[in-house]
């Protein structure tokens, strides 16, 4: 059973996104974000190291489906065995290198390398080797597939190319239990976009790791979110951030309308429910004693039953508070009970390019079929995925240019960017960087 909404709605009251202010802001050297050097040094010591979210169960459903994961030089691919297990490999042919797989589909029988033949089975195991003769003695089992460690949680299909590394749940910590309510394994992917950034992969995350821009980049959301009392937590790995939708930001000296909330709900979110820009405020759907909030949350019940989902069990709180978790290093989903997005992070051909990966989903019926996701790739300057997250990506060339400026050595955070501040402990963590080069201030 659930807790009952009303007290956990009471216990976020006076909890605010700051928390206990430092003594000081925190400094991280800036060069990190565009020197080769460092971009080096994550590719040697952390990227081969940690759980990375690949795809999701929708691309990898039926046997025969693969997927091919990158991440800066490192390829992963990803295979549905005949035996229905989920198994990952090294993208690697065992003779010369060359990638087996690319890109993503489904049907393979086999895993053929397309310059010289070599083939595997679906689990991994050498089967054939063109003019074998010529190697001498060959021993097939000798060159198996390159494995590598596989797991999914919730749909989410995560790989480490540490096969020694710790389970996914544990490195995943709190957050399985803490969003448990909200059933993601009903949710379905239908599309990801990719969208090429002229920024570094930890830019683009630093923008979906903090609430402090929201007042500024985002000034329609702050008619219609709580920006203030968004508390957030620190767990090692990952952090989350929750905000109340449906409400005024308390940095509006005056009040707004219920009509005016709902107007802007209905710009920046809308179609979470159904709605279409410029929907009217439903006076006449009102009951007494309800909120915008709890108006938003009718229609977004609606909505959802209007494609068989019953959320009947979920209170206007389970539907309009968004809970963010940011998982190091590069990921972060945003959820509440009929909503799920996913973004991602990655380098790209050298620190000053990455990509923005975004997983579009929506709730179904529970053990809902699963269906290939259609995969997009676009340009930061092409990209529209809503109001919100165009506003986002449209920021992230000007902050990349910034930080080369010779008079800017650090970035200058507070406590209310205490995720952007966690990732960066973990990266220091990972890349064992010596003292001189970590971080300084803060707590």
């Amino acid at each position: 059973m659930n807790a009952p909404v009303g007290n956990r709605a009471r216990s976020h009251v006076q909890e605010d996104a700051i928390g206990t202010p430092p003594a000081g802001p925190t400094l991280v050297p800036v060069e990190r974000y565009y020197s080769p050097a460092f971009a080096a040094l994550e590719v040697e010591r952390m990227w081969p190291k940690v759980w990375q979210l690949a795809c999701t169960l929708d691309h990898v459903a039926e046997p025969g489906d693969y997927f091919e994961y990158r991440c800066g030089p490192y390829g992963v691919l990803i295979v549905r065995g005949d035996d229905g297990e989920l198994r990952a490999f090294q993208n690697a042919c065992r003779h010369r290198g060359n990638s087996v797989c690319v890109g993503s589909g489904s049907g393979l029988r086999e895993l053929k390398c397309g310059y010289h033949g070599w083939t595997w089975d679906l689990a991994g195991t050498l089967k054939r080797v063109p003019n074998r003769k010529g190697f001498g003695s060959l021993k097939m089992s000798d060159f198996p597939l390159l494995p590598v460690r596989v797991d999914s949680w919730e749909g989410m299909v995560f790989v480490n190319l540490d096969v020694d590394a710790m389970p996914l749940l544990e490195y995943l910590e709190a957050v399985p239990d803490d969003i448990a309510w909200c059933r993601l394994s009903d949710f379905r992917c239908y599309a990801t976009l990719t969208v090429d950034v002229d920024a570094n992969w930890k830019t683009i995350a630093d923008g979906y790791s903090e609430t402090y821009h929201i007042q500024t980049l985002h000034p329609e959301l702050l008619r219609c979110v709580d920006d203030i009392h968004a508390p957030q937590r620190i767990w090692g790995h990952t952090g989350k951030s929750d905000q109340p939708y449906g409400v005024q930001s308390p940095r509006f000296d005056g009040a707004l309308s219920d009509e005016e909330v709902w107007d802007a709900y209905v710009r920046t979110q809308g179609a979470l429910m159904g709605a279409a820009e410029g929907t009217p405020f439903p006076a006449d759907e009102r009951r007494p004693g309800q909120t915008v909030a709890d108006l938003i949350a009718a229609r977004t019940r609606a909505f959802a039953a209007g494609r068989g989902v019953d959320l009947d069990w979920a209170d206007t709180d389970r539907i309009t508070r968004l809970h963010q978790y940011n998982v190091f290093p590069n990921m972060t989903f945003l959820a509440n009970a009929d909503h799920l997005t996913i973004m991602c992070s990655r380098p790209g051909p050298d620190p000053d390019h990455g990509e923005l990966v975004i997983f579009l989903t929506t709730r179904m019926a529970s053990g809902a079929p699963r269906n290939k996701p259609a995969d997009m790739r676009t340009t930061a300057g092409e990209a529209e995925p809503g109001i919100v997250l165009t506003q986002d990506i449209q920021v992230l060339a000007g902050l990349q240019r910034g930080l080369h400026q010779p008079g800017l050595t650090h970035l200058t955070l507070s406590g209310e960017e205490r995720r952007v501040i966690n990732m960066h402990r973990n990266l220091e963590r990972y890349l064992d960087l010596p003292e001189a080069e970590r971080m300084t201030g803060g707590e």
